[in-house]
């Protein structure tokens, strides 16, 4: 059957370098806009899944953490005689705007953490030492937002809100979605750039004591604590995606270009193996003269499909690799689970076979007789 199948798809070179190429740009084009879309979605809870070890109290009516609203200090307190918590850490996450000495100006967003712990922040640091940001006017900022930043370099001085600071270390692949850029400071640098009272804070990020239950210490928080949500990180992650994706429209966006990718690899692949099926029918009508039955040239079609979503998915799979590295290099970092990549491949299956249908209906249906007729 196999060996078929292959010299029906080598008898014409150009109908299967066609279905060939329907089933790349398919999955090609979903592995990409899904790969895009998994940046974003990282991108908006970057904030809470780079803090997975805490508990995050915010704002009682917050359900984004790209935008905290602030918080009385005092409350800190209160939260830390709440029975299983062991230490409560502020933490401040206000916009400003920076200007450099090119000229440029841009938003970024400060991310304002409390030494010497710095619970919150800086992560994936590649350039100093958190402890740097002590230093008077110290701050983070991401190597990918390089551009962004004016092109200021590990050392380089530049203003947020008119005050002076400079880039004491650097982060790789802290990519946000609010802000153009992102920069680390110590807390209270990052209250006076911003002018925001020592008595406010936009969360606080809670740390519970051995051998206590955090879904317990969660609900006494939210029980005996008013006017604050305390949230399970992953909780609060996924509420931060589902809120931003209301209230926009990337997942339509997204999910329109994935549908119609999938029905133009649908077609191409029905057309193309149709039309193959059309261009020899002799050869199909001769199998079935010589006994060959439906369900055999059924198995015969499907099996071209197959060959043709295996090899396109091999060759799609290695186009998104090489996609996913380059830009990578750009800083939009993403990686496909493997769950992903099996759904990929059933996917391109699926496409393949439904695409057959139109051949398999028009061959199916093949008198033998008719093909030695005149």
């Amino acid at each position: 059957m196999l060996k078929t199948a292959f010299k029906f798809i080598l008898y014409d070179k150009p109908k299967s370098i066609g279905a060939l190429a329907g089933v790349v740009m398919s999955v090609f084009l979903v592995g990409q806009q899904t790969g895009i879309f998994i940046f974003l979605i990282n991108a908006m809870s970057v904030l809470v899944r780079n803090n997975s070890e805490y508990i995050w109290v915010v704002d009682n009516k917050t359900t984004n953490a790209n935008a905290l609203s602030t918080l009385d200090m005092r409350l800190g307190r209160e939260i830390e005689s709440i029975d299983g918590v062991e230490k409560v850490y502020p933490f401040v996450f206000v916009s400003g705007s920076a200007k450099f000495a090119n000229g440029k100006s841009t938003g970024i967003g400060i991310i304002g953490t409390q030494a010497p712990d710095f619970a919150g922040g800086p992560w994936n640091v590649v350039i100093g030492k958190p402890e740097l940001l002590v230093q008077n006017g110290a701050i983070f900022t991401e190597y990918f937002d390089k551009n962004t930043l004016g092109g200021a370099e590990p050392g380089d001085y530049f203003e947020i809100n008119g005050r002076q600071v400079f880039i004491a270390g650097q982060t790789k692949g802290v990519r946000g979605f609010a802000n153009p850029a992102f920069g680390f400071t110590t807390i209270e640098r990052a209250r006076s750039l911003a002018n925001l009272p020592n008595s406010k804070a936009s969360a606080f990020l809670i740390t519970w004591k051995k051998g206590a239950d955090p879904a317990q210490v969660i609900a006494l928080i939210n029980q005996e604590i008013s006017g604050v949500r305390a949230w399970d990180s992953q909780e609060f992650a996924k509420e931060t995606i589902i809120t931003v994706l209301s209230s926009s429209g990337i997942a339509i966006s997204f999910g329109t270009l994935i549908v119609f990718a999938l029905i133009v690899g649908f077609v191409i692949i029905g057309l193309t193996l149709y039309s193959a099926a059309i261009d020899r029918i002799r050869d199909y009508g001769t199998l079935k003269a010589i006994g060959a039955t439906n369900g055999y040239l059924r198995r015969l079609i499907l099996t071209q499909a197959m060959i043709f979503a295996v090899v396109g998915f091999t060759i799609a799979y290695f186009l998104i690799e090489g996609f996913r590295n380059g830009i990578a290099n750009t800083g939009t970092i993403f990686e496909h689970p493997l769950w992903l990549k099996i759904t990929f491949f059933l996917v391109t299956l699926l496409i393949a076979f439904l695409g057959s249908l139109f051949a398999i209906r028009r061959i199916t249906s093949l008198e033998p007789a008719q093909v030695f007729r005149g």
